[in-house]
């Protein structure tokens, strides 16, 4: 019955009736993907454990509460050398959200983080139950079109895609900045947190649903930094600092090996796109199609996103640095 239920929803929520380009209000949807002004509340889904950038940006959201007021932390899964699947994977991420938040000693936080998806989306109109999903799909009802959520994801979409098929109607209540994808110009579209749950990617690029995309390789790819740096800014600041760089660095060292690393910290661009810094540029288009085939295909009668394309890089870890050290 739940299944036949998720399947109607889905066939009403994604027909080609609905997201046509005659019936999408394409007008209210790009007014709904300006940046906000003043406070906004904001939930995270993450892979934590995955890398290190992870913890970068949780502890940047945390640091940036005079704009962000975090609701809850949903732990994502995710399947590589780290974990024995995508269960483990979100459960390692679930406890390195806990000791991020120790290092932070903001155990108020603590009850606020959910686990989430244990396996990917069989289909795109299985959702997967969680109760990150679950979280999501009732926290979004308490929000407008003219005052939304914020949902910041990066890492495997299952969660917040699960979420729109148990309640679709979110997908006018939130707005969705996703890390994910590469470049539109890049030879292809293999990146790590889309491939995981291709099926997921092409729910939330096909909805309708307010998205912000921060493709990696070819645009976030340019957001790194190095070892001496790390040093230099971090070093001897606090327990989180000391730990950031400590991880990154025997990260760095595992992967690249040599002396002269330079690591992109990603995840941290999706949290600045809601800052008030000049951090990014960004423009819009026709939301492309994630394929299976690791291409995406193109549709210019699709509804827009908005799509960024340049990171400034400096002045975004100079603001990272400061408020990470304080």
């Amino acid at each position: 019955m739940v299944k036949k239920e998720a399947q109607k929803d889905w066939d009403e929520f994604t027909s080609s009736r609905v997201v046509e380009k005659s019936k999408v209000d394409n007008a209210k949807l790009v007014m709904r993907l300006q940046k906000p002004k003043g406070k906004v509340d904001v939930v995270i889904d993450t892979d934590t454990y995955n890398e290190i950038d992870d913890q970068f940006a949780v502890a940047y959201l945390i640091k940036s509460d005079d704009k962000l007021d975090l609701k809850a932390i949903y732990a994502a899964p995710f399947h590589n050398e780290k974990s024995t699947g995508p269960a483990d994977g979100m459960e390692k991420s679930y406890q390195e959200i806990m000791n991020i938040l120790t290092l932070l000693e903001r155990d108020d936080l603590k009850t606020h983080v959910y686990r989430g998806s244990t396996a990917y989306m069989p289909s795109e109109t299985e959702p997967v139950m969680s109760d990150a999903a679950k979280d999501l799909a009732e926290r979004a009802m308490n929000y407008t079109e003219e005052n939304p959520l914020y949902v910041i994801a990066i890492g495997a979409i299952t969660n917040v895609s699960s979420a729109l098929l148990l309640n679709p109607e979110i997908k006018n209540r939130i707005v969705l900045i996703w890390l994910g994808g590469n470049a539109v110009h890049w030879p292809h579209n293999r990146e790590f947190n889309l491939f995981q749950d291709v099926a997921g990617a092409r729910i939330v690029f096909g909805c309708g649903v307010p998205l912000v995309q921060l493709p990696c390789m070819g645009v976030v790819s340019a957001f790194t930094t190095s070892g001496p740096e790390l040093e230099y800014h971090l070093r001897g600041k606090n327990k989180l600092c000391d730990y950031l760089v400590d991880v990154t660095t025997k990260e760095a060292l595992e992967c690249y090996g040599g002396s002269t690393w330079t690591r992109p910290i990603w995840d941290v661009t999706a949290v600045a796109w809601l800052l008030d810094g000049d951090f990014e540029e960004d423009c819009l288009i026709h939301s492309p199609i994630p394929e299976y085939d690791d291409r995406y295909a193109f549709d210019n009668n699709r509804h827009f996103i908005k799509y960024v394309y340049h990171i400034k890089r400096d002045n975004l870890f100079a603001d990272l640095f400061a408020k990470l050290a304080k």
